[in-house]
């Protein structure tokens, strides 16, 4: 419970921050007429619904198992990052499209010394907000604050590189400058976006869990002291914040239904309480071996 208030304070600070950001550069973008600080200002607006689409999909993700989602709901926040992903991608495409469309036109720019100043407030919301969800999502293993965390960084250095651009237009009369920003700024965002899209349909395709975590799982079971013998079909998924796992763990054919059982509930609490979101099913099977010398002496042979 207290990784699901975590990961809902966060989500709620977000959608302050994208809210405050978005309502400062969207006013000052019509002020100064810059396409790139109005580009900027989409992306933010857009901030807002994902990050609310976050705190939807977190404080649903962390519901428990129900007869109609006995596996728990943890593919919301998968669902709530590809949407993000689906939704990056659109203001990004719509900020290509405006910026080509201005760059044959040509503008005029005024103030900018106000989206200048706009930008550089941005920069430092968006760095600090973005390192705060960052270490949320490490803490939680939130795949959609990490996503969350991804956009802000994002906006960092779009804003830096805006913020270049309209210092270089005040000082140098190159107005075009302002929707070639806009226009990198858009192919930028569509470039993290297609790598959220790929992070979020790995889950939905039950990609196995990344090597260092299976590395841990083979340990955790391999260095565990009671009476097993091997292990074999070890198959791991990713459903949101959750690591499920399944696997087959050969003890030995004397032992009674219960102390089998309790060699079983024994591990996979262990494999919980190292493994943060862990989801264990561990299925019990009798060794097979012809040349089986019994109980006591199989212990003995092992040292037990």
């Amino acid at each position: 419970m207290e990784y699901a208030r975590l990961k809902l304070r966060a989500a709620r600070t977000s959608i302050a921050v994208s809210l405050s950001l978005a309502l400062l550069k969207l006013v000052t973008g019509i002020l100064t007429g810059s396409m790139a600080v109005l580009a900027s200002a989409v992306d933010s607006l857009l901030d807002i619904l994902m990050s609310g689409v976050n705190y939807l999909a977190i404080h649903q993700a962390d519901q428990p198992a129900d007869q109609d989602h006995p596996f728990g709901h943890g593919k919301y926040e998968t669902l709530a990052t590809i949407i993000q992903a689906l939704i990056i991608t659109l203001s990004g495409a719509w900020i290509i499209l405006e910026s080509v469309r201005r760059l044959i036109a040509g503008t005029a720019l005024t103030a900018l010394t106000s989206g200048i100043l706009a930008l550089l407030a941005s920069t430092a919301a968006s760095l600090a907000i973005s390192r705060y969800l960052r270490r949320i999502a490490q803490q939680t293993d939130s795949s959609a604050l990490a996503a969350d965390a991804l956009h802000f960084a994002m906006d960092v250095y779009s804003n830096l590189a805006l913020f270049a651009g309209l210092v270089i237009i005040q000082f140098v009369n190159v107005p075009w400058l302002d929707p070639v920003l806009s226009l990198l700024v858009g192919l930028y965002i569509i470039s993290e976006a297609v790598k959220l899209l790929r992070h979020g349909l790995r889950d939905v395709l039950d990609e196995e869990l990344p090597p260092e975590i299976r590395d841990r799982i083979i340990a955790l079971i391999e260095s565990y002291p009671d009476e097993r013998i091997d292990y074999h079909k070890l198959r791991t998924r990713r459903a949101g914040s959750q690591k499920i796992m399944d696997f087959h763990l050969n003890v030995c054919k004397y032992l009674t239904v219960k102390e089998a059982h309790d060699i079983a509930d024994r591990l996979e609490k262990r494999i919980k309480s190292e493994i943060r979101g862990a989801d264990v099913t561990i299925h019990i099977e009798p060794c097979q071996r012809p040349d089986c010398p019994g109980r006591a002496a199989c212990q003995k042979e092992r040292g037990a």
